[in-house]
């Protein structure tokens, strides 16, 4: 799906209910009937925005060609957090492929970087130096003891580091790879991914599989890999 211009709400990037519907190659229908089914899970200001009164008319004004916001009295613009939430309720291939499409193209919003003149890379450049001198003296004055526990402090944090989103996707893939290994059958399919992720947790020690600490990856990937369900139907 190429899309049109692109629609910001306080600085990031959103799509309407049926561009959304479109990428995902389902209806605008289902995707207001899985809101509704998990209105708790969604957060205003995280995972969408809704526009009525003067903010849609000055959104609907903004877009004159779109003969579908005519007769609509709220609208819903989602983030890339609801699009993934909406992702993971359609759970098909096809809905995933489009959220990692539209997190690599559009989502991630690049327009407001501009690049720095001659003049600014310079003084940004003379800065930069003169903070790294700076520090380098004062690193030399730092006794072992504060080095080792530095050291101890950022082992401490690296611990804790949990998935970025291309770490939780690969192991989204693992899941549906495994889970697919077992049945085609959509209705099996669901309640192996319920217990597998389910196990994910209770084997990790985290509410959700994206807390899976980031040093764990490779362990909670060979687990995926060897796991298998309690009952295959």
């Amino acid at each position: 799906m190429k899309l049109s211009k692109p629609i910001s709400r306080n600085g990031q990037r959103v799509l309407t209910t049926g561009q959304l519907a479109e990428s995902f190659g389902t209806d605008s229908k289902i995707i207001n009937r899985n809101f509704q089914r998990n209105a708790d899970r969604y957060w205003q200001g995280k995972h969408f925005y809704a526009l009525s009164g003067e903010d849609l008319r000055e959104f609907k004004g903004s877009r004159q060609n779109d003969d579908s916001l005519k007769f609509t009295s709220i609208l819903y613009l989602w983030t890339e957090k609801g699009a993934w939430l909406h992702a993971k309720s359609l759970n098909t291939d096809q809905a995933w492929d489009a959220y990692e499409m539209l997190v690599d193209e559009y989502y991630t919003n690049k327009e407001n970087l501009v690049p720095l003149n001659e003049k600014q890379s310079l003084v940004a450049l003379m800065k930069l130096s003169a903070i790294t001198a700076e520090e380098t003296e004062e690193l030399k004055l730092v006794t072992t003891e504060h080095s080792n526990k530095i050291q101890e402090l950022e082992t401490k944090v690296e611990q804790q580091i949990t998935l970025d989103h291309g770490e939780q996707r690969r192991l989204q893939k693992g899941v549906a790879r495994r889970v697919y290994e077992f049945t085609d059958d959509k209705k099996e399919a669901a309640r192996l991914f319920k217990e597998i992720y389910r196990e994910i947790k209770d084997r990790f020690g985290v509410a959700s599989y994206k807390d899976v600490k980031r040093q764990e990856l490779q362990s909670a990937i060979r687990y995926i890999e060897n796991w298998l369900p309690r009952k295959v139907s």
